[in-house]
Order: C-alpha cells, then structure tokens, then sequence
C-alpha cells in the first residue's frame, strides 16, 4: 500500500505526495481552482542532472489522467464530499505532545464536539474504520474526522490541547 501524505496549503489547495518504489518522490497539487499539479522531486543527493517535471493540468484533464492510471469511483466520490457545503473532511496526524496521544478516542459528543464523527483512524498500513470510544490512540496515528469545519477545528484543538473549546477569533462592532 502506497503511503500518501496530504498537506493543507493556505490559499492555494491540497498537496498530496508518496514515494515510488524506485524512490521518486511524486506529488499533486489540488488547487481551489479546480486545476491540479502533477510534480516530482528531487532528493538533495540526486545531483544536478535530474529531470524534475511539473505539468498542469486542467479538472478535466486531471480527470482524465486518474481514469488512465486506474483511478476508482470511490476516490472520486470522496473528492466530491470535500465539496459539499458545510462538510470537512480533514485528516490530524497525532504527535507525542498531544493530548490525545496515548489516551482512548472517546465519543467526541460526550467531550463538547457534538456533530462531528471520527471516520476512522489509520495507523501504519492498516484502517480502523468507525472506532470505537475506548479505541486508544498513539503518536503516528492520523484521524479522519468529518463535520462542520468549526467543528472540525474545535477537535483538532481538543486532540491537541485538551481543551473542548477551540479559541476562534470573532469580529465584534467597532467600540467593542
């Protein structure tokens, strides 16, 4: 099983890289846009004479690509619910440091996060799909928890900190 990782990034869209089994190092850009990168990279040791590609392509051709490659329904519908209004889908990598880590999963409702569900928690190759409240989780884990994204957020601050409630900034009127 090809190990993905998947990183937010601001203002732009989703980077989702994993290495070949010869050692190449592949990414894709998602863009908010609809259009997607497709990228490789080189290792630092690799010298100066490797080829490095980077190719844009349209959401059509993006499409077109994964359907050529093999690509599944099941991975485009889930692509598909990360556009749905109101829902994220989002995925929290457990570190030692945080609060979660070493600790049963729990029912999030019962710990103030109402609304959100724990998908499932992957570690190593293997996927816990709908854990249960007494599944415990260690650092390397990653959550995949689906909700409103306040929610979203609101969890990720309690697998971090402890804390049920997330600090969000909030604008009041002017004098305020």
């Amino acid at each position: 099983m090809v190990d993905v990782r998947r990183v937010k990034l601001p203002g732009v869209g989703v980077l989702h890289t994993f290495y070949t089994s010869d050692g190449g190092k592949v990414g894709v850009i998602a863009h908010r846009s609809g259009h997607s990168d497709l990228i490789t990279f080189a290792d630092d040791g690799d010298g100066p004479d490797v080829t490095k590609v980077s190719l844009r392509l349209s959401e059509d051709e993006a499409h077109t690509l994964a359907e050529l490659l093999g690509g599944t329904q099941i991975t485009e519908s889930l692509t598909a619910l990360d556009q749905i209004p109101g829902l994220s889908i989002d995925w929290f990598t457990v570190d030692y440091e945080d609060h979660i880590a070493g600790q049963p999963l729990g029912s999030p409702a019962e710990r103030g996060i109402a609304g959100l569900t724990v998908v499932a928690v992957v570690r190593g190759d293997s996927t816990n799909p709908a854990p249960a409240p007494d599944f415990k989780v260690f650092p390397g884990d990653t959550l995949v928890v689906a909700g409103s994204p306040e929610k979203v957020a609101k969890a990720f601050n309690f697998f971090r900190t402890g804390a049920a409630k997330a600090k969000v900034a909030v604008d009041g009127p002017p004098g305020i």
